[in-house]
């Protein structure tokens, strides 16, 4: 979709496709991860045997997070660069999200997606250290806003294996959002208090 939007042409569509871009490429690379990890467990022992394959494919997946920048530098690329427009992107598709948010689904979508936007202007107001401190959190916030959002349009259909899913993802992965705004909000404090020595054994 980034790509796409990317040639479009259109300066409203650049500039989604650029605040979508670290959002995909995270969220992307992250769930790869922790499927190959479950695909290790529910083996069991046999997990880490090489001839069921689920090892390689964890072993093959792990550098996506880290190619094309790390993920913690997309997290902090979209705090800093991605909200350089004084947060113009991230509230366009906070409308979009909130305008589509109808139904039964939508009740449970719009306060969060509200909650996003005050979250997102509490991080335009921090510093940039600061947002760094809660970047991860902060995009993680918004995948799983952007999943419900794309989840309840789906089931909008009337797709009943849709329905389920929709309702799996704002029922249960939905809420998760919360404390990941709430640490975003913290910034970084706490963050430096520890030095290497007090760490030391």
């Amino acid at each position: 979709v980034a790509i796409d939007l990317a040639k479009a042409g259109d300066q409203v569509a650049k500039a989604r496709a650029a605040f979508l871009t670290p959002i995909c490429k995270y969220y992307g690379t992250e769930t790869g991860m922790k499927v190959a990890d479950r695909g290790i467990q529910i083996h069991g022992g046999m997990g880490v045997i090489e001839e069921t394959g689920a090892a390689q494919f964890a072993r093959d997946v792990r550098v996506t997070a880290i190619y094309e920048g790390t993920n913690g530098i997309q997290a902090m690329d979209l705090v800093g660069r991605k909200l350089m427009d004084g947060g113009e992107a991230a509230f366009d598709l906070l409308d979009e999200i909130e305008a589509g948010a109808t139904g039964d689904l939508g009740a449970i979508l719009k306060p969060m997606a509200q909650a996003l936007r005050k979250t997102t202007e509490d991080i335009l107001a921090l510093e940039m250290n600061d947002r760094f401190g809660g970047a991860v959190p902060y995009l993680m916030a918004f995948t799983r806003v952007l999943g419900a959002h794309y989840h309840a349009k789906a089931a909008a259909t009337g797709d009943k294996t849709r329905q389920s899913l929709a309702h799996y993802h704002l029922t249960r992965l939905l809420p998760e959002a919360h404390g990941m705004m709430a640490q975003a909000r913290c910034g970084s404090g706490g963050l430096y208090d520890l030095s290497p020595d007090d760490l030391a054994a």
